[in-house]
């Protein structure tokens, strides 16, 4: 559809004009350099802006006898409005995401999402999904900042419930008096509820205090792989996974970390929206995980076979973050050389102070000794003295200034011996030029160091390596079914890859954190590895498979790593419920199979506790509109603001009555340590 410019465009072109080109492209708005103008509060542009009526009436306001431009709706009314389609960006020197016109990072909408594996329409329904021709998706609705006012604040928890195997117990006082207390050093938490309001509800208590953060969100592919369909706009799939994502960074600890899995599909889009959110910076990897046998197609008419998927792993600060590498022990074969000094040196110099033997090759000898000789650690190990090593050490730095600058006058082959170099002991460190014409590389010569030597010999020390990028996790997936003791065959992770995670990540006792936790494989991988934890899952099964899994762990399961970790069973956990209110409509809306049905759920609505939206005329509803529009509708009405009730209502006479006395209790541990 061709652009239509609105009469302002007039207006404003003709006061622009009066600065030349400086705000045109030809006949065109020159809107980057225009919006920057506007945000440095550049005066000759402000005085000609406010000479025009259009702007006097709509974006002048006056408070405490101040004059205000309120330049952000501006731009949001006449800048970023959709009728400005040019082929210029938005802003000539930045790259990134965009919805609707606007930088993704500049968005302040908010995605609540239910997915109910019975959905609807969605609820508000984007430019792009109506070009697209979108249709059944995750119900969801995209919110404007303007319209949240208590969306994000704490909510009260309900039906909460201690499960262990009554091994472990809490204080006698609690028992007794059937309250389920919480400590938040100690606790494990199960939270049925959106996630979003669910990691706000989390933001008092555990601000900076999560060390690792694993997710394993829809991949917005359409297939009903999770028990519910997982399919956006990708623009609203994004800022659904930016609006999560900016809350979670919050709960992260200074040295804490997030790992994303995700799949070729959506991989660039999410690497791109964790750079902005994360910094790009503080990325750590891109993890490769296969997740399918490379043999074992799943459509023999694809040209291609996926069998990788990604995980974005990203530090709150990288500087902070110290991963847990994998250690080996020290191979002590390569310090396998004899180095003797056949007579005195031929020269003795002095370079920075070091004194310096040299030796030409007729004065000394460097021999391979046997492997059995090798056992008594007191041997040469040889080492390149190239890359890293020649531009970033000292030991490269020593041969630049020693050996280097003396292949000239001393030749080929000879040995070098500087004093004050070394970590073996031996007060000096040996070092070789090129050993024939042509040759360009150098060698230095070591021995054990004497730090590492005990602990070598004891067989106590072990050297570090670096994290490897790929792992083959196909078998696991492909005998998913046996973990857990759940059926939950498609969409779980192997709790083999969570382990990998969590070991590399965090220490015994520190806190994860996994906010689309779907059959509970991070919690009970967590539990197994003796972390504390927090799961967040809004979906009705989560009883029949995240509890019930749980369960299992502490009694013993013996699938997943049980054995790799000798598992025995114990732990416990917490589990709490976000206390609907609008939310029960909504799943009531959503449930609904006829016209007939939607019909009482409005009544109940208006004649309930539901929170309408102040925009909504509910004697305007047209139940000739169809089922669909009616369900939608409805939906829409409902204000998002009073999906759970907020902490604030709990000692509100009519919530205190719903509310029961143990569940009143567990939310003053809570939020106010039982006070």
């Amino acid at each position: 559809m061709a652009n239509i410019e609105p009469a302002i465009f007039d207006e404003l072109k003709n006061v622009l004009s009066s600065f030349g080109e400086k705000y045109f492209i030809g006949e065109e708005l020159n809107r980057p350099k225009l919006t920057d103008d506007l945000r440095n509060y550049d005066e000759a542009l402000l005085n000609k802006m406010f000479e025009m009526d259009f702007i006097k009436e709509h974006f002048i306001k006056k408070a405490a006898g101040q004059t205000i431009f309120q330049i952000e709706q501006f731009e949001e009314a006449v800048l970023y409005n959709s009728y400005w389609d040019t082929s210029y960006t938005k802003y000539e020197n930045r790259v990134g995401l965009s919805s609707g016109g606007k930088f993704l990072q500049d968005s302040q909408d908010v995605v609540l999402d239910f997915p109910f594996k019975d959905c609807v329409l969605t609820a508000s329904m984007t430019k792009e999904d109506n070009d697209d021709g979108y249709d059944e998706a995750f119900l969801n609705e995209v919110i404007e900042k303007d319209e949240i006012d208590r969306l994000f604040d704490k909510k009260i928890f309900v039906n909460t419930e201690r499960f262990d195997n009554s091994k472990i117990t809490q204080s006698s006082e609690a028992k007794d008096n059937r309250i389920v207390s919480f400590d938040k050093e100690k606790d494990n938490l199960i939270i049925k509820g959106n996630n979003l309001l669910a990691l706000h509800t989390l933001k008092e208590n555990y601000k900076d205090q999560v060390k690792l953060i694993y997710i394993d969100p829809p991949y917005n592919t359409g297939k009903d792989s999770f028990l519910y369909n997982d399919k956006f706009s990708r623009s609203t799939w994004l800022t659904f996974m930016k609006n999560r994502l900016e809350t979670a960074r919050e709960l992260l600890s200074d040295d804490g970390s997030i790992f994303i899995s995700i799949d070729d599909k959506q991989y660039a889009y999410l690497r791109v929206l964790c750079d902005n959110i994360f910094g790009e910076s503080n990325h750590l990897e891109t993890f490769h995980f296969q997740v399918r046998y490379t043999n074992k197609s799943l459509n023999e008419r694809d040209n291609f076979q996926p069998v990788i998927e990604y995980c974005l792993a990203y530090a709150k600060d990288k500087n902070n973050f110290k991963p847990n590498k994998p250690t080996v022990a020290y191979d002590t074969t390569k310090f396998n050389l004899d180095i003797k000094e056949l007579k005195s040196p031929d020269k003795t110099i002095e370079v920075n102070g070091r004194k310096v033997d040299i030796f030409l090759p007729s004065s000394y000898e460097i021999k391979k000794v046997s492997d059995e000789e090798t056992n008594s650690l007191s041997y040469f190990k040889e080492t390149w003295v190239t890359g890293s090593i020649y531009s970033g050490t000292g030991h490269g730095q020593m041969y630049q200034k020693v050996v280097e600058p003396r292949l000239n006058e001393d030749g080929y082959g000879v040995l070098y011996k500087i004093d004050g170099l070394g970590e073996d002991g031996l007060g000096y460190r040996y070092m070789t030029g090129p050993k024939k014409i042509g040759a360009a590389k150098g060698k230095m010569y070591n021995k054990i160091p004497t730090a590492k030597l005990e602990g070598i010999k004891s067989g106590t020390y072990y050297k570090e390596v670096p994290i490897v990028n790929y792992y083959d996790f196909s078998p696991q997936v492909g005998n998913i079914r046996h973990e857990g003791g759940t059926a939950f065959n498609s969409g779980k992770k192997p709790e083999k890859m969570l382990k990998m995670i969590i070991d590399m990540a965090t220490n015994e006792n520190d806190l994860v954190l996994d906010f689309h936790l779907g059959s509970g494989s991070t919690a009970a991988a967590a539990m197994k590895l003796h972390r504390r934890f927090i799961g967040i899952e809004q979906m009705d099964y989560i009883k029949n498979l995240v509890v019930k899994r749980l369960n299992n762990v502490i009694n013993g399961d013996k699938t997943g790593i049980s054995s790799d970790v000798n598992w025995q069973g114990g732990g416990s956990f917490v589990y709490a419920e976000l206390f609907p209110k609008n939310m029960e409509y909504l799943q009531d809306i959503i449930n609904a199979n006829e016209i007939e049905e939607l019909k009482l759920v409005y009544e109940r609505m208006i004649q309930g506790t539901a929170d309408i939206s102040f925009r909504a005329d509910l004697n305007k509803i047209d139940w000739d509109e169809g089922f669909d529009e009616n369900k939608r509708l409805l939906v829409k009405l409902l204000d998002k603001n009073g999906l759970y009730y907020n902490y604030s209502e709990i000692d509100d006479a009519n919530v205190r009555d719903m509310i029961s006395d143990k569940d009143y209790t567990f939310n003053k541990y809570f939020y106010a340590k039982g006070e």
